[in-house]
C-alpha cells in the first residue's frame, strides 16, 4: 500500500480551518451591529440558526444526489469554498438588511455542507488505518476555524468591523485553492454511485454500532453549538471589547486541543471510551454552571476553558466511530446526513436557550444543555461494551 505523502494531513487541516472560518464570521461582529443597527443580542441565535438551517438544507442536498461520492472531493470542497467565501462578502454588502443578512448566512451554511463533511471524507480515505488521529486534527481544524473569527476581531479592534468579513472570505477561498492545488485524488477510492444508497443509509438505525455512535453526536449537537452561541453572553459579565473576543477566541478555540489530544488518546484506549469521557465531563461543566458563574474569575475562566476543551474534543470520536462502521460505498452519504440531522438538533437548542436566555438568567439554563450529554452517555453503552483501541487507529 503506497504510503501517504506527510504533507496531505496538514494541507487538509488547514483547508479545513480556512473553509470553516465562515462559520461564525457575524457573530463576531455583532457587539458592532448592535451599535450600528440598533439589534437586540437575540439576533445572534436567529442568525446563527439560519447558518445551521442552511447546512442542513446542504446536507440533505448532497446526501440525496450522493454528491460527495458520485464527484471528486477535491472538486466539491474547491467549489464550495469559493461559493461561501463570495456568500460571505454578499452578506456584507447587504448587512444593513436583517433578511437579506439572513439569506446570505442561510446560503453560507448550504455551501459549509461542501466543506466540513467533504474535508471529514477525503481524511477518512487518505488515512483508513488513522482515522481516530486525522478527525481529531481535522475537527480541531474545525474549531478553530469556527473561533476565527473572534480571533481576527481582537487582533483587528482598531479597525472596522468589515475587516473580519473580509478576511474569513479570503481564507475559505485561499483553503479551497490550496487544497485542490496540492492534494492529488486520495487512493481510497468508493465505487461510484449513480443515487442515493437508501439502504445504506438506514444503518444509521439497523446497525447498532453506527446507531450508538450516531446517537451519541446527536446529545453531543445539543450542547455543542448553543454554548458556542452563548459564550460571548457568558463572557460580557466580565469582559468587554477586544478582551471579549480574546476571551471568546479561547474558549471556543481551546476546543481544538481537545480534538487533537482525543485523537491521541484513541489509539490508546479506543475511540469509544475517549468520546464518552469527554462528553461526560462536558455534562459536568452544563451542572456546574450556577457555581462558577458567580465564582472569581479565574475559576470562571477555567470552567469555560475546560468546557470549551470537551465540548468539542469528543466530535472527531464519533465521527471516527460513524465512519468505521457504516457501508464503505456510501460513507459520504453517511456522514453528511448525520450531520444533517444533528445540526437540526442543533438549531433546536440554539433557539431555545437564546430565546429564553431573554428571560431568565443563564446560570439556571445552561445546567439544561447537560440533558444532551446524558441521553448520549446513554447511548454509547453498547459501543462501550465493544470498544477497542483499534477503532481509534
Amino acid at each position: 500500500m503506497t504510503q501517504t505523502p506527510r504533507h496531505v494531513l496538514p494541507i487538509i487541516v488547514l483547508a479545513q480551518f480556512a473553509g470553516t472560518s465562515l462559520w461564525f464570521a457575524i457573530n463576531a461582529v455583532m457587539p458592532d451591529l448592535q451599535i450600528q443597527m440598533g439589534w437586540p443580542a437575540s439576533d445572534v441565535g436567529r442568525l446563527t440558526s439560519a447558518l445551521q438551517l442552511g447546512f442542513i438544507a446542504g446536507t440533505l442536498v448532497f446526501a440525496v444526489l450522493a454528491i460527495a461520492d458520485r464527484f471528486s472531493s477535491r472538486r466539491v470542497f474547491l467549489i464550495c469554498s469559493l461559493a461561501g467565501s463570495m456568500c460571505t462578502l454578499g452578506a456584507l454588502t447587504q448587512v444593513d438588511d436583517f433578511l437579506a443578512l439572513l439569506m446570505w448566512r442561510a446560503t453560507t451554511g448550504f455551501f459549509l455542507a461542501g466543506i466540513y463533511p467533504v474535508g471529514m471524507k477525503i481524511a477518512s480515505q487518505w488515512f483508513p488505518k488513522g482515522l481516530g488521529v486525522a478527525l481529531g486534527w481535522l475537527v480541531g481544524a474545525l474549531v478553530l476555524g469556527s473561533a476565527s473569527a473572534h480571533g481576527i476581531r481582537a487582533l483587528s479592534s482598531q479597525l472596522p468591523w468589515s475587516t473580519v468579513m473580509l478576511s474569513v472570505a479570503g481564507l475559505a477561498a485561499a483553503g479551497g485553492l490550496m487544497l485542490y492545488a496540492l492534494i492529488p485524488e486520495p487512493p481510497q477510492k468508493t465505487t461510484q454511485v449513480k443515487q442515493l444508497q437508501w439502504q445504506a443509509l438506514a444503518s444509521l438505525w439497523t446497525d447498532w454500532r453506527v446507531r450508538s455512535s450516531v446517537l451519541g453526536y446527536f446529545g453531543h449537537m445539543w450542547e455543542l453549538y448553543t454554548l458556542w452561541v452563548l459564550a460571548p453572553l457568558i463572557l460580557a459579565t466580565r469582559f468587554e471589547g477586544t478582551q471579549l473576543s480574546i476571551a471568546a477566541f479561547s474558549v471556543i478555540g481551546v476546543g481544538a486541543l481537545g480534538c487533537i489530544l482525543g485523537g491521541l488518546g484513541a489509539k490508546r484506549w479506543g475511540s469509544a471510551k475517549v468520546a464518552t469521557l469527554q462528553l461526560g465531563i462536558s455534562g459536568l461543566c452544563c451542572l456546574l454552571a450556577p457555581w462558577l458563574m458567580a465564582a472569581p474569575l479565574e475559576w470562571m475562566m477555567a470552567w469555560l476553558l475546560i468546557w470549551g476543551v470537551t465540548v468539542a474534543g469528543d466530535s472527531p470520536q464519533f465521527s471516527t466511530l460513524t465512519a468505521s462502521n457504516a457501508p464503505p460505498h456510501a460513507l459520504g452519504s453517511v456522514l453528511t446526513l448525520t450531520n444533517c440531522i444533528g445540526f437540526g438538533i442543533s438549531i433546536v437548542s440554539i433557539e431555545l436557550f437564546t430565546n429564553l436566555a431573554k428571560w431568565h438568567d443563564l446560570s439556571t439554563l445552561l445546567p439544561w444543555l447537560g440533558l444532551g450529554p446524558l441521553l448520549g452517555i446513554w447511548a454509547m453503552r453498547p459501543l462501550l461494551k465493544k470498544s477497542a483501541p483499534s477503532l481509534g487507529r
